[in-house]
């Protein structure tokens, strides 16, 4: 009877003699397995590390890497392989020790061709086992991805879609967008949706690290690399390997370590500060910015050859302006949330505030909303958010609908004298409010008013 094998689980035979590893090899393919073979422990981890191998045969008794220095590593890079380990001196001790280390089974030697069959048969059906509860979690992931980012409106279900068609692909993906509108959040749904969900989701602002500490961080380092590099350390590519690495405000990232991220892109392959070997890495770049990188690589500010390597797909997020028919579903998320962060019994949002929310332009986009019903949930005196509960610059926006008109042909002074009169009205002469809403500097106002003689009192000015 063959093993009952799914084509993508794999073995890999390790043994320093030729003619174990092709007596086995036979029996194995018998089996109808797919068998890949290493002569050392030092070849079997560079198999596995291009390979998705489900179980690992090996020596124990092997020149430079014993079988249990290699477990050891296996464990360390793919933790879900399994290992049995042979040998021709077993002993209890050995045994119990190789299972305490990980290892799946141990066989002694001189085996049976039904020994290594049969261990090879329940090892790989812990793995069709694993496969099995990887793909529910993926999908499940997938569904609650796409719940977590929330959105009815038009311009959102078609981002949505594109993210899910996009999603099962390698390729890498640029993300752009202003600030607050949920890169992050579509870089995960991206990652929870592909085969690589298994796997590690790792994430790096370029923005907020140091460019003399940001290569560092994408490439790891070597002992002794620089002072204070006491021990050696993987970077986050290496950390990422076979899943997804997020590299957020990409457009802030130094022209140096620009230089050496395209050479990861192009090759597949890092090399550690301080260290000479080459590194294999596999890992899927998705990338934001809230930039024009179009601009920048027009300024020679972002490389060229790096901006496509990055934008083979573009998605675009939309700002949460553009979508204010999420303005409510997203309100009530938050309320749900952080009601229960600050152990506060709020049922809902009254029309009034719902309708303010609804209306507002949101220059912070989803994560100022975030902010404000968290803000109005710790303000809140009884169990629903009302218009006093939310900033007060929000509350002056509501008398700030009312339109003002100008013929054509008003001088610029006019309109710009008129407009901030306006605003001083609606906000009862508070000069910072208006200056928020009008969006200049509050100096500005003051400015203004000692050129034009405004006053924010001036009930001639404010007619």
């Amino acid at each position: 009877m063959s093993v009952e094998t799914q084509p993508d689980l794999k073995v890999l035979v390790v043994d320093d003699e030729p003619a174990v590893v092709t007596s086995l090899q036979k029996v194995l393919v018998r089996e109808g397995l797919t068998v890949l073979t290493a002569s050392n422990g030092r070849q079997a981890l560079e198999v596995v590390r291009d390979e998705a191998v489900a179980v690992v045969i090996t020596d124990f008794q092997m020149p430079e890497m014993s079988g249990l220095d290699l477990l050891r590593s296996l464990k360390a890079i793919t933790p879900e392989t399994e290992v049995i380990l042979i040998t021709a001196h077993g002993t209890i001790e050995m045994a119990v020790n190789a299972m305490k280390q990980g290892a799946y089974d141990f066989v002694v030697k001189p085996f049976k061709r039904h020994d290594i069959v049969r261990g090879v048969r329940r090892a790989l059906e812990k793995q069709r086992l694993v496969l099995e509860n990887r793909q529910l979690r993926a999908e499940l992931d997938r569904t609650l991805g796409h719940r977590q980012i929330i959105g009815q409106s038009l311009v959102m279900q078609e981002m949505l879609d594109l993210v899910e068609q996009v999603a099962s692909s390698s390729a890498a993906v640029l993300l752009t967008g202003e600030s607050g509108t949920g890169k992050e959040l579509v870089a995960r749904a991206l990652h929870q949706g592909s085969l690589r969900a298994s796997n590690a989701f790792v994430a790096i602002n370029c923005a907020a690290i140091p460019d003399t500490l940001l290569e560092s961080e994408l490439f790891g380092y070597e002992r002794g690399a620089f002072t204070g590099a006491t021990s050696r350390k993987e970077g986050r590519f290496e950390r990422a390997h076979k899943g997804t690495l997020f590299l957020d405000e990409i457009g802030e990232m130094a022209p140096h370590v620009q230089v050496k991220l395209l050479r990861a892109l192009q090759d597949g392959e890092i090399e550690r500060l301080g260290g000479t070997k080459t590194i294999q890495v596999d890992c899927r770049i998705v990338a934001a910015t809230n930039r024009d990188l179009v601009e920048a690589v027009r300024r020679e500010r972002f490389r060229e050859d790096l901006y496509y390597r990055l934008n083979v797909i573009t998605i675009d997020l939309p700002p949460l302006r553009e979508r204010l028919d999420d303005v409510a579903l997203l309100a009530h998320r938050f309320l749900d949330i952080y009601a229960k962060k600050n152990d506060k019994k709020v049922d809902g949002v009254t029309p009034n505030a719902l309708e303010l929310l609804s209306n507002y332009t949101w220059p912070g986009n989803v994560r100022e909303l975030e902010n404000v019903i968290e803000r109005a949930i710790v303000l809140c005196k009884d169990n629903m958010i009302t218009v006093d509960n939310l900033p007060p610059m929000m509350r002056a926006h509501q008398g700030a609908q009312r339109m003002v008109t100008f013929p054509v042909g008003t001088p610029l002074d006019d309109i710009e004298q008129r407009m901030i009169a306006e605003t001083l009205k609606m906000t009862q002469g508070d000069k910072r409010l208006a200056a928020q809403l009008l969006g200049i500097a509050t100096r500005t106002i003051y400015r203004k008013l000692d050129d034009n003689k405004l006053s924010g009192k001036d009930d001639h000015a404010l007619s």
